[in-house]
């Protein structure tokens, strides 16, 4: 697909052996492309956290194909993996994942120390794109002076700090309220999304599906494209 910045094809995924096996994910195929904001939904225990293991390279699929950029992940090695979805993956947890002994700004600047630059510089961009969320002035402060939707803020910064082309929200409302989720949201789509980044979102919260372009629906481990923005 042209402008194509995922396309899986086929991914399924197994736990366990023989009798015992479960099937996580079975046969899902879908494409997301830059510049749009697309929503995976389905209930818990659907395979959506699975799937965007799959897809964002953490967990290898049984069989099936996941290429992100062009690249067949599962195809790169693993010192190839992990380079590239350092570059080019941007990946925000549902329980935000701060670290409590670090500041604000040193919280977004790991993906950049991890790249080994610059401590101070990466400080200073970290800080920079804390202003950009809107968090400047809670550079400073560590994360448990902060409210839920400032956490996920600075999760979003932390993710956005390498500036990738993909950006990857597990659950980015779950643990909000629904004011502060849809502020959350709204932020995401007016100042992260843009032509050249694709923003895959797992949810199963149906106050912020106005918010997605497009809507693919996922229930017992398997997945069926462009249903529309229904839940």
């Amino acid at each position: 697909m042209e402008n194509a910045a995922i396309q899986a094809t086929g991914l399924c995924k197994s736990f366990g052996e023989g009798a015992a096996a479960t099937q996580a994910v079975r046969q899902a195929s879908f494409e997301a492309r830059f510049g749009e904001m697309l929503f995976i939904v389905g209930p818990s225990g659907s395979g959506k956290t699975t799937l965007l293991s799959m897809i964002s390279g953490i967990l290898r699929p049984t069989s099936g194909t996941v290429v992100v950029k062009g690249a067949d992940l599962w195809h790169l090695s693993a010192d190839e993996l992990a380079e590239f979805r350092l570059k080019t993956i941007g990946f925000v947890f549902q329980d935000f994942h701060l670290f409590p002994k670090l500041t604000t700004a040193e919280n977004v600047a790991i993906p950049l120390i991890l790249r080994k630059e610059d401590w101070d510089a990466s400080l200073a961009k970290g800080t920079q794109m804390l202003a950009v969320v809107g968090l400047k002035e809670r550079a400073q402060l560590p994360p448990v002076k902060l409210s839920g939707g400032e956490q996920q803020r600075v999760a979003i910064a932390r993710a956005l700090v390498g500036d990738p082309q993909l950006l990857i929200l597990d659950e980015p409302t779950a643990s909000l309220d629904g004011d502060t989720g849809r502020m959350v949201m709204q932020f995401v789509r007016e100042h992260v999304l843009n032509p050249t980044r694709c923003v895959l979102i797992v949810t199963h919260d149906a106050r912020i599906i106005e918010y997605a372009d497009r809507v693919v629906h996922m229930e017992d481990g398997r997945i069926t494209p462009d249903t529309g923005k229904n839940l």
